[in-house]
Order: structure tokens, then C-alpha cells, then sequence
């Protein structure tokens, strides 16, 4: 993991391999961002021609390299466009922290195999210091272990190079306070949501139920959670059929984790469940040729919950934060569940199955009603439930349902404020009708169009009553298939730790809803 730093020293002084500024988009052409001001004056005020002259126009991910002045000690110099240049005028004339964060993001990508990088970007405050360490972090993320000469440590894989090593953050002070803890918390949701992003990565030959459960006992010993695994045995003791059923066709049983984290003098409970499908074959709906490659990424969500609660830990928040990972690989064999079959829940209710590849929803189901049992405050699940998600919003933008207007509101802003785009979503009634069956309660598809707004009300129906619930789909920005930008990787991307992170400060401090 790349060491976040805090240094006052000037960047001229500076003993490192690269000093990262920034530069906005002007109305006459490329400005040189504040926090840069010592490089610009060894170019005379000069630097913002220099950087036109070499094709520069600051816009947004745009990166430029050139040598440093003479009497750096850096030799390299990397500026990053930050894009459109902040009015003056208004209120907050600053940059905001997902620009700062993006434009982080993308140096230290461009950085890799080197030692150590100034990053010299507009710092105001915390919250910028903060932006720019998550950036760094993030942007700096590899996964290595199944390349040669590769590994956990960030060894030089072959014909690759290692992460940025080291990122110096300038204009923060050490000895601050406030200063401190931004780094402290930029450090902890970074390296926690690094894990979520490792485990989506790791193939489903290594990550399946068994494997995903003895990691979170393993991290739970460290951070001094508890954990409780339920195995097959147990489930079909509890009449756990929604997990029991997407789990029978695989030769690797599933499991029901709960991860909890419980403060002293915590007052509110907030519950997070997670889909967890270490393998989606779509089981006897088999899906079609082209799309199975990336569906080890069908545990994003329990592997979100997962890190968020570690990471409430590692924040020492005052809140409990309780995680349910709802695990099972989804296959075709003599014991998988068929289109047709009738599997009675964990909650009483009985669910026609009309499509194994609509799984997801049924283990959700199960843990959902495991975790309103205990009468948290709230509860958010976070799934790659649907690609009807994907037809609606993209591969960039989560969706966000709720079975309280008030509680969708506080979620989508909490994802905003933390920059992982999303976008409120209905849950007309309407469609529930689709979901009426001949011989059970109800079926787990309904029609065609609203598919992605159907799982929702399906889901809605195992929220214990009473309790306020969000369900995130992260279908399309859990797992980028294209090229990285940003702080963003190719492959498992971390999307919505810092959401989940967000809400547990916001439950600790009263202000969730």
C-alpha cells in the first residue's frame, strides 16, 4: 500500500522522484492551480505559457509531464488538468474534493514505479488534504497476485511496474490536528476499499463462500470484531431457503456472515447486507456466451459491506455497524434450483423461482430478514442485482430505492457528498402485481420493463417493518470494464465503501434520518 504523508517543505527542497501541480481550465488558456506557486516562480510566472506551448489546456484528467526547473531536486515535473478554473465569486471558490480526488488519482496512476511523489495540489483545509489522499491512494491501487513476480507487497510484476510508493502531501502540517485525521481517515477507507476492489479481483477458483468467510473471520481477529459464519448445516437448520436454494447447484456450499463492530457509547444501529456471489453462471437460466467472463465481480456488494464495517472499526465511530454477507456461487448441476421450484425463506414466505439468474434478490432476502430481527435503526444492502440498472443509468452511476423518501435522500447525498455518483429511483406499486404467483406468495421476476425498480419492491417485502431501508444497485459501477481513469482501476472499482463509511459517521452522529 503506498505511505500517505504530510510535508511543509517547500517542493524546490524537495527530495523526490516527481512534484505533481495542478492546472485549471482558464478563459485565455491553462492556469497554473494554487499550491504550485514556488514551481511557477522558478519559471518566472511562466509556467502556464510553457504548458500551452506543450498542449496543455488543463482540462479535466489531462496529464502533462516535463523536466523540472533547475534546482529542483525533483527531476520530473507532472501537471494534472483540473479542469473549468473556480469563480471567484462564488460562495466556495475553491476546487471541490472529487476534482482534487480524480486529479490525484490520475498522477499516481501515471506515476507508478517510482519511489516518491510532492503532490502540490490546492489544499485549503482537511477536507482537501483528505481528497487528495484518497486520490493518491486509490489511483496508486494494483493487483498483482496472480502475476509473476507479483504479490501482496506490490512487488514489480512482470512487464509491469510497482504502485507509487510513497505520496507526500504539501501544504498539510504534520503537527495538526485536523491535518492528521484527514490523513488517518483518508488511509483507512483507502486501504479498506483497496480490499473490497482485491477481492472482487480474485477469481472465483480462490474466492468462493468458504474462502470469503475465513478472510472476514481473519480481518475480524485483527480489528476486534465478532463474527459469526453460518455454514449449510446451520442455514438449513435456520430455514435459510432463499441462500440454501441459489447455493444448492455448486460444489461449494454457502455461507451467511455477519461482521458486527459495537462501540461503547454507540446509541444507534445500522445494518449492511450484501449480495455475495462469488461465481453467477445464472445457474439452469444459463446466461448466454459473452457474459460470464466478469461475473466473479457478483460479490461487489458483500465485499463493500465487508470493508465499510471494517473500516467503522479502524474510525473507532460511535455507532454499531452491523454487516451481513449473504454468500453462494451460483451454478447448473443434478441439485441446482429450477425454474419452477418454490423455495420457502428464512422470513415464512414462500418465492416461486422463475429465473436462477434473478439469485441475487433470494439471498438478499434471507439476510435482509436476518438483519431486521436484531431492529437496527436502518438498513442498506448493496447488490449487483440487475442489468436493467445498467440500461437506466449507465456504468458510472449507482441507484439508489428506499422505502422512505426522507432515508433515499440521505443516502444519494451521502454518495454525492463522497463522490460516487448516483441517482434516486422509484419503486411504483404498480409493478409489485407482477410479481403475484399461482402456487406461492410471490415470484422472484416479474415483467420485463422496470426490472431493475422490481427487485426493489421484491426486496422491500423482507424489510422488517418499521425499519427504515435503501437498497443500492451497483450493477453497472462495480466492475469497469474499460480503461482506468481517475483514481478508478480496471476491473473491481470499491464503489460504495465510502458511501457505507459515509452513513455509519452520519448514524454515529445522529444524522442519518
Amino acid at each position: 500500500m503506498t505511505a500517505l504523508t504530510l510535508s511543509t517543505a517547500a517542493a524546490p527542497g524537495l527530495r523526490a522522484d516527481a512534484i505533481v501541480i495542478g492546472v485549471a481550465k482558464g478563459a485565455k488558456g491553462p492556469v497554473v492551480a494554487p499550491g504550485a506557486e514556488a514551481v511557477d516562480q522558478a519559471y518566472d510566472g511562466k509556467l502556464a505559457g510553457v504548458l500551452e506551448t506543450l498542449g496543455a489546456s488543463g482540462a479535466e484528467g489531462e496529464l502533462t509531464k516535463l523536466p523540472a526547473p533547475a534546482g529542483f531536486k525533483a527531476p520530473l515535473l507532472v501537471a494534472v488538468g483540473l479542469g473549468a478554473e473556480p469563480d471567484a465569486e462564488d460562495d466556495e471558490p475553491g476546487f471541490d474534493a472529487e476534482t482534487l480526488r480524480r486529479a490525484a488519482g490520475t498522477a499516481a496512476r501515471a506515476l507508478a514505479g517510482r519511489k516518491k511523489a510532492a503532490f502540490a495540489l490546492p489544499v485549503d483545509g482537511p477536507g482537501a488534504i483528505e481528497a487528495i489522499g484518497e486520490g493518491a491512494l486509490l489511483g496508486a491501487y494494483s493487483f498483482d497476485a496472480y502475476k509473476e513476480n507479483g504479490g501482496a507487497k506490490g512487488a514489480r510484476a512482470k512487464n509491469g511496474k510497482a504502485p507509487l510508493a510513497e505520496a507526500a502531501l504539501l501544504g498539510g502540517k504534520p503537527r495538526d490536528a485536523a491535518h492528521k485525521g484527514a490523513v488517518a481517515r483518508a488511509v483507512a477507507v483507502s486501504e479498506e476499499l483497496n480490499r473490497a476492489r482485491d477481492l472482487v479481483n480474485t477469481p472465483p477458483n480462490d474466492l468462493n463462500p468458504q474462502a470469503f468467510a475465513q478472510i472476514v473471520q481473519a480481518a475480524a481477529k485483527e480489528h476486534g470484531l465478532k463474527v459469526q459464519v453460518l455454514d449449510e448445516k446451520a442455514l438449513t437448520k435456520g430455514g435459510y431457503g432463499g441462500i440454501l436454494g441459489v447455493g444448492g447447484g455448486s460444489a461449494s456450499a454457502p455461507r451467511l456472515v455477519k461482521v458486527a463492530y459495537t462501540h461503547p457509547n454507540a446509541e444507534r444501529h445500522l445494518a449492511f447486507v450484501g449480495k455475495g456471489i462469488t461465481y453467477d453462471s445464472g445457474g439452469i437460466s444459463l446466461k448466454p456466451a459473452g457474459h460470464n467472463e466478469t461475473m466473479k465481480c457478483d460479490m461487489a456488494g458483500a465485499a463493500a459491506v465487508f470493508a465499510a464495517v471494517v473500516a467503522a472499526a479502524r474510525l473507532g465511530l460511535e455507532a454499531n455497524v452491523t454487516g451481513w454477507l449473504a454468500l453462494a456461487e451460483n451454478m447448473p448441476s443434478g441439485s441446482a434450483v429450477r425454474p419452477g421450484d418454490v423455495l420457502r425463506m428464512y422470513s415464512g414466505k414462500t418465492v416461486e423461482v422463475l429465473n436462477t439468474d434473478a439469485e441475487g434478490r433470494l439471498v438478499l432476502a434471507d439476510a435482509l430478514w436476518a438483519a431486521s430481527l436484531e431492529e437496527p435503526d436502518a438498513i442498506v444492502d448493496v447488490a449487483t442485482l440487475t442489468g436493467a440498472m445498467m440500461v437506466a443509468l449507465g456504468t458510472r452511476t449507482l441507484g439508489v430505492m428506499a422505502n422512505d423518501d426522507a432515508f433515499r435522500t440521505t443516502v444519494y447525498e451521502a454518495a454525492e457528498e463522497v463522490g460516487e455518483p448516483a441517482w434516486p429511483m422509484p419503486m411504483p406499486e404498480h409493478l409489485a402485481k407482477g410479481l403475484e404467483s399461482q402456487v406461492a406468495d410471490m415470484t422472484n421476476v416479474g415483467e420485463r420493463w422496470g426490472g431493475g425498480l422490481l427487485a426493489g419492491v421484491f426486496l422491500r417485502e423482507f424489510v422488517g417493518e418499521g425499519i427504515a431501508w435503501a437498497h443500492l444497485d451497483i450493477a453497472g459501477p462495480a466492475f469497469n470494464e474499460g480503461g482506468p481513469f481517475g483514481y478508478t482501476p480496471k476491473g473491481g472499482t470499491g464503489t460504495a465503501v465510502r458511501t457505507l463509511v459515509r452513513l455509519a459517521e452520519l448514524t454515529a452522529e445522529g444524522d442519518l434520518g
